[in-house]
């Protein structure tokens, strides 16, 4: 066979398979890892059914693109090295935009703003500011930000555990004296649900600059990147994202 005539079809062969590789993406779509124990963020209802604002936001997007997300529940404790992995495409779970985590994946524009919450037994009101903690065990979900920002306060006895619903289960069982989570987390105990009714308060919060909470893509995505950012823009721009928030009682 003529050498340029296999050179032709060789190139042509790169071009189809690029087109194909692009295209499967925007047919089969993209898998987002999510640890679904953060109500109001993203949680399983009584039905068995993965719910909550990121969930919803992560629908809508997918609906505006055309391009399917499906959301995978995975453990946090290893969420970012299955990002890293390639187990799935990006990572939706209250994930605060840190400088640290930039060095190893990509963020979209935030969509939330938060702090850290201090919450209490309803009968422990005392204890609402950082000095408060000092002496005190307080629980926290691991390897999250509340986690951090306990580990720079003197004098705390810090229990971590894999998700915050036992931390606070752990609280009115009276193992703990307080709870520290994002306060959108916090405020869902203490405001959505039912089970701790008059049971739980939020006192304060560790203070500092708030967090902005944002969708994590592996490092490079730039195809996801900007699907993702061109999603949240619209949602923010057509109301959508005050719709949720209202919805799930995020202030």
């Amino acid at each position: 066979m003529n050498k340029k005539l296999v050179a032709v079809l060789i190139i042509l062969a790169l071009c189809v398979t690029t087109i194909f590789a692009q295209g499967g993406k925007e047919t089969e779509g993209y898998v987002i890892g999510s640890d679904c124990t953060w109500p109001p963020l993203e949680y399983v209802d009584e039905n068995g059914d993965i719910v909550g604002f990121e969930i919803d936001l992560v629908a809508a997007i997918s609906d505006y693109s055309g391009v399917p997300l499906k959301i995978k529940n995975v453990a946090w404790d290893g969420i970012f090295a299955g990002l890293s992995n390639g187990a799935y495409d990006a990572v939706v779970s209250g994930v605060t935009i840190l400088e640290e985590r930039k060095k190893a994946m990509d963020f979209t524009i935030p969509v939330l703003e938060i702090t850290q919450s201090i919450l209490v037994q309803s009968s422990q009101t005392e204890i609402s500011s950082t000095a408060d903690l000092a002496g005190k065990t307080v629980g926290v979900q691991i390897g999250t930000t509340g986690q951090f920002a306990l580990e720079s306060i003197n004098g705390v006895t810090i229990k971590s555990y894999d998700e915050i619903g036992l931390a606070v289960q752990d609280l009115l069982n009276d193992n703990l004296d307080a709870v520290v989570a994002d306060s959108i987390i916090a405020s869902d105990f203490v405001l959505a649900n039912e089970n701790y009714k008059g049971k739980l308060t939020v006192t304060g919060d560790l203070g500092g600059d708030k967090e902005q909470i944002g969708f994590a893509v592996k490092k490079g995505d730039t195809e996801l990147l900007e699907l993702l950012n061109d999603g949240i823009k619209a949602m923010m721009d057509d109301g959508t994202v005050d719709e949720l928030k209202a919805k799930y009682n995020i202030l």
